[in-house]
Formats: C-alpha cells, sequence, structure tokens
C-alpha cells in the first residue's frame, strides 16, 4: 500500500536540521565505487572547487535492508573524528531520495584494488603502513572507538601513497571499562575472541581485535595472501578449530623483525597481543621510528600509486550509467521533473518526507521542545495523507 511506504520512509533518521550545503552545491564528476554507506563518486564544490568523494544511499533502500542504524552510527562516530590517517568527514545532507555523506577524496586506491593488480609492497613500506594505521588507531582508542573492520578494502591511499583508515559503518563505541559483545566484522581477519562470542562463552572483547586485524592485513600485503585459509561463508566453529590447528608460515625473506612483530600482532592470546600504540612503540624494530614525523606524513612510502588514472574497478562508472535506473547525474532533472508533476499537491510531497534528528546535543541551536513541536506539527500535516491507524504509529515511534 501507497500509505505504508509513506510510513517506512519516516523510520529513516538522518543527521543536521537544516544541512548548509546540499545537492546543488556539488558538480558531479564520476562513480569511483561502492561502501558501506553505498555508493561513492567524484565531485566538485562549486564555490570552492574544491573536490571531494560524495557517499550516497537510497532512503528507502536504506530502510528495506535494515541498516539506518549502522547508517546512523558512522555518520555519528565521523563528524567527531579528525586524524591525518582517516578519511575525514565534511558534510551531511539529503534530498527527498537519497542520503549524502561528503568525505576527504583519495585517488590512490584502496589496498585492495593494488592486490588484486598484483602490486608488491616491499617490507620497508608495509612496516610504514602498520605505523601510520598504529597512530590511526591509537587515536581512535582516545575516543573509545573499535574500528571491526580493518581490511585492505578499507584502507585507501592519498596520491602520495600514504594509509587512510574508512569505512565506520560496524565500528563501536565501547564506555570506559566496558566491553564490546556484538559480533561484527569480515570473518578472514575478524580475531579469534570474536568466534568465541559466537559460541557465548565469551564475555565480550575490546581494542585488541583491530590490532589482529592489522595484523593479518600487513601479512596479506607481504604475501598476496591471507595467514589463514578462511572465507566469509566458514562456520565460526571450523574457524576457532583452525586457529589453534594452524600456525602461520613466515616466509625465510621476511626480516627476523617484522616476523616477530607479526606473530605479536597474530598471537591467540589476547594478554600476549600487541593490543595499544605504546606496546609498539616499545618494540626494538620501530626503535628507528620517528613518531611525529610519520604523523606528519613525512617518511615517503616506497609505494607511489599511479597519478596519471584512477586507482579504481572502472566497470564503477559503466554501472552507473548503463545499469542504473536512477543516475546520480540526472538526479536534478529527475526531481525537477517530478516536482512539476506533482504541481501544487503538498500531500504527496510528504510521501518521501524525513523526519531529521541529530543525537546528542544539537549544533544548530534547536531543544528537545521545538523539536517536538516540529514532530508534532509533522503529524498533523501528515493527517491529510495518512490513516488514523498509521498516525498512531508515528506517534508510537517518538
Amino acid at each position: 500500500r501507497e500509505d505504508t511506504k509513506r510510513l517506512k520512509t519516516l523510520t529513516v533518521i538522518f543527521f543536521s536540521f537544516f544541512p548548509a550545503v546540499n545537492f546543488d552545491h556539488f558538480q558531479i564528476l564520476r562513480a569511483i565505487g561502492k561502501g558501506s554507506f553505498g555508493k561513492v563518486c567524484i565531485v566538485q564544490k562549486k564555490d570552492t572547487k574544491k573536490m571531494y568523494a560524495m557517499k550516497y544511499m537510497n532512503k528507502l533502500k536504506c530502510v528495506e535492508r535494515n541498516e539506518v542504524r549502522n547508517v546512523l552510527k558512522e555518520l555519528q562516530i565521523m563528524q567527531n573524528l579528525e586524524h591525518p590517517f582517516l578519511v575525514n568527514f565534511w558534510y551531511s545532507f539529503q534530498d527527498e531520495e537519497d542520503m549524502f555523506m561528503v568525505v576527504d577524496l583519495l585517488l590512490g586506491g584502496d589496498l585492495r584494488y593494488h592486490l588484486q593488480q598484483n602490486v608488491h609492497f616491499s617490507e620497508s613500506t608495509v612496516k610504514l603502513y602498520i605505523c601510520e594505521l598504529a597512530l590511526a588507531l591509537g587515536y581512535l582508542r582516545t575516543k573509545r572507538i573499535i574500528h571491526r573492520d580493518i581490511k585492505p578494502d578499507n584502507i585507501l591511499l592519498d596520491e602520495h601513497g600514504h594509509v587512510h583508515l574508512t569505512d565506520f559503518n560496524i565500528a563501536a563505541i565501547v564506555k570506559e571499562d566496558l566491553r564490546a559483545t556484538s559480533i561484527a566484522g569480515t570473518k578472514p581477519y575478524m580475531a579469534p575472541e570474536l568466534f568465541q562470542t559466537f559460541e557465548g562463552s565469551h564475555p565480550g572483547y575490546s581494542f585488541s581485535v583491530d590490532w589482529w586485524s592489522l595484523g593479518i592485513t600487513a601479512y596479506e600485503l607481504l604475501r598476496g595472501q591471507r595467514p589463514y585459509v578462511m572465507r566469509s561463508s566458514t562456520p565460526a566453529n571450523e574457524i576457532l578449530q583452525t586457529f589453534h590447528k594452524v600456525h602461520p608460515s613466515y616466509p625465510a625473506g621476511w626480516s627476523l623483525e617484522m616476523k616477530s612483530l607479526l606473530r605479536k600482532l597474530l598471537c591467540i592470546d589476547v594478554q600476549k597481543r600487541i593490543s595499544c600504540l605504546a606496546e609498539l612503540q616499545d618494540l626494538d624494530y620501530v626503535s628507528d621510528v620517528n613518531w611525529d614525523a610519520v604523523l606528519s606524513k613525512q617518511p615517503p612510502p616506497g609505494f607511489i600509486p599511479n597519478r596519471r588514472r584512477l586507482n579504481c574497478d572502472p566497470t564503477f562508472e559503466l554501472e552507473e550509467m548503463i545499469l542504473e535506473s536512477k543516475p546520480l547525474h540526472k538526479k536534478k532533472k529527475r526531481l525537477a521533473r517530478k516536482t512539476k508533476d506533482q504541481g501544487s499537491d503538498g500531500c504527496r510531497s510528504l510521501s518521501v518526507l524525513i523526519i531529521i534528528i541529530r543525537r546528542g546535543k544539537p549544533t544548530t541551536g534547536f531543544h528537545l521542545t521545538q523539536l517536538l513541536v516540529i514532530t508534532c506539527s509533522l503529524v498533523c500535516l501528515l493527517k491529510v495523507c495518512l490513516e488514523p491507524s498509521a498516525i498512531r504509529s508515528v506517534k508510537d515511534r517518538f
């Protein structure tokens, strides 16, 4: 039923009351990929000419896939973060079809792409990646954030070859002295203690799971394959058996120091695993590292992405142009035509209405009382379009 569809759109919650920017402030250049938030394209802000990556997700699909909570959480986390080795957040806004998030544009491609291109990463390059990502993890720990999905796919390179961690879609915020208990991640990169949670025999986990994932990622970059053979479909009990029966092999060509570091990152015993920045910095292997210089991106990486082409799968743009039923570059004309067809029927425009709420302290000066007034006003307006039973359902949600 049409009314049911209208009601479903009201379950989507997005940040910021009246955003400072909107879709019209950006020029769409080309599609470059897909992420946890949805699709990704390169855009240019018209007034400043600055380039960004714009992530966007269809709101109805977000509701249908039950992804509202994760989208909100990612926005909540990213708006409070800023670090040289993260993909930093700039803007969020929406229109009647999509939600948008504008972030740093990094044209070096993700590490998964380069692995697929058979790039050989030297030990010195991987060592620098470990140091840069360790600084990012140290920063996230000060914010009480566990990323939970560190893998080559979520590590982007800038044009100079420095790493940036992205995709906080399944990240967790843990309070002081508490542990996370929900199961999240990509199985081949998940720490052993997460699989113990599957069996209901573990009280939880903490920041150490990200350091395990860092170890798996570093091993894969050096060797081109992961230390444990498993897939996302592998049952948890089989994975636990693998951890206890299989011991990762370390090629003779790797330095003793790198092998020692990886063993400390891939230690099944959480108490013996490197689990924080200070523990990494205490190792002799990184005693020559100037951490202030690393933070300011002074050491040059050994691998520089090709600057003369986009380091991504070109099929993303073909999909957007050929297969997408509502391509982003035609949005303005499409919405203008829709508005013209609807004319002055304001009731129909409510079918795509999204109530916008920012969790925590509002930055626009709105107070809870004002929010309730707005909500009640919107409910009254909806009476024109929705049945009484639907109105009661809307009220119950607030």
